[in-house]
């Protein structure tokens, strides 16, 4: 932005946020920035793209009428992507992209010379990393380096950032968050008499219940809940496991449920049927993969027990041991034997709900956008 610019004070800024592909999570995300920043005078802008097949498999996709259509190849089994941005990089003052090795164009955007600022949104590393991948993160690390601004997912990121040898003024944390309002209100509309009836429909009236909720799928380590999930019915005779969830790894599942009368598999569930099977649980059991389903743990007042495994999303920052979930040594007996003391102690049960409540008010959308649009007016304005 030019010095004359800056003096006229009622022009309008441009900032463009770049999406590889829209989920329907994301939708009142920007909806909201756009509004909270037209107030300020700046104009946003997003571009999106297609998903892979896998992707659009899942059917979680979102749409915005006002974003910029981005025409979209993936190569070498999705592995690499296509995006070129130069039609809709006109006139921006701050270009927000992910931080993706995947994604080519944005490689190209951070060493072209460029009159925007150019930002980067992110884990600030990959998580998920395994042995091998060292190279890749090592170019990760490099290329963090070398935007004007970050926008990290959590205090985590933030961390991983700064180790990359990026000034921490330079980093908005955007603690980041979906809409649970919905899910709340869902929550809030099923009664006792209701739930007391479903239990006894389904088969788990008078029993614990540990529900796990999400997609199926590898990272989910759906192996070590259904193995511990067999040890917690040995310290508990009347433990049932419900599983909310569809996805790769769906035969595993049936299978096993098939195979044992005490669990119960429901597939995918959405809006009020989704908030009535997780209340139906006295906790969420998640040894994989945690991320922002801990949100829905929080909105549910149902406590999340995880594992100290090494390769969870950035969310995992939310998760007070003790406070509002569990963290257990990273093996399925010490998971049970967690779990079984957890649900039979309800006075230690309902500390937790507290703590799910109290940090429910805390991890909110509004908060995210409200940090987004901070961390924007910052970015725009610094040398």
């Amino acid at each position: 932005m030019t010095a004359a610019r800056a003096m006229a004070g009622t022009c309008r800024r441009r900032v463009l946020i770049v999406q590889r592909r829209l989920t329907s999570y994301r939708v009142a995300l920007f909806e909201k920035l756009r509004e909270a920043l037209v107030v300020q005078a700046i104009d946003l802008h997003l571009a999106t793209g297609q998903a892979t097949p896998d992707e659009e498999a899942k059917r979680d996709g979102g749409r915005l009428d006002w974003a910029h259509p981005l025409r979209t190849r993936y190569y070498m089994g999705s592995r690499l992507c296509w995006q070129p941005l130069g039609p809709v990089l006109d006139g921006a003052d701050l270009v927000i992209v992910a931080h993706e090795n995947k994604l080519i164009y944005n490689h190209w955007l951070v060493v072209r010379p460029r009159r925007f600022r150019l930002a980067f949104w992110g884990h600030g590393r990959n998580w998920q990393a395994r042995e091998g991948g060292w190279l890749r993160e090592r170019f990760k690390r490099w290329e963090a380096r070398r935007v004007d601004w970050w926008f990290a997912y959590t205090q985590r990121s933030v961390r991983a950032i700064e180790e990359s040898g990026f000034p921490q003024g330079r980093i908005t944390n955007l603690n980041n968050a979906i809409d649970t309002r919905a899910l709340t209100a869902l929550g809030n509309s099923v009664s006792q008499e209701e739930l007391d009836s479903t239990r006894r429909d389904v088969g788990l009236a008078e029993s614990p219940v540990g529900v796990y909720l999400g997609s199926l799928y590898r990272e989910k380590r759906l192996g070590f809940l259904l193995e511990a999930a067999g040890h917690i019915r040995n310290l508990l005779p009347n433990f049932r496991l419900l599983i909310i969830g569809d996805g790769p790894e769906r035969e595993t599942v049936a299978r096993f449920a098939a195979a044992h009368d005490w669990v119960l598999w429901r597939g995918a569930l959405s809006g009020r049927e989704k908030a009535l099977h997780l209340l139906l649980g006295d906790v969420l059991l998640m040894p994989g993969l945690v991320g922002l389903s801990i949100l829905d743990a929080f909105a549910l007042e149902r406590p999340m027990v995880t594992t100290a495994w090494r390769f969870h999303s950035p969310e995992i920052e939310y998760l007070e041991d003790g406070t509002n979930g569990l963290i257990t040594p990273d093996n399925p007996v010490a998971y049970a034997q967690s779990v079984a003391a957890l649900v039979i102690d309800r006075e230690r049960l309902m500390r937790l709900r507290a703590g799910c409540r109290e940090s429910a008010a805390v991890y909110t959308l509004d908060a995210m956008v409200s940090r987004f649009a901070d961390g924007i007016r910052s970015a725009l304005e610094s040398r």
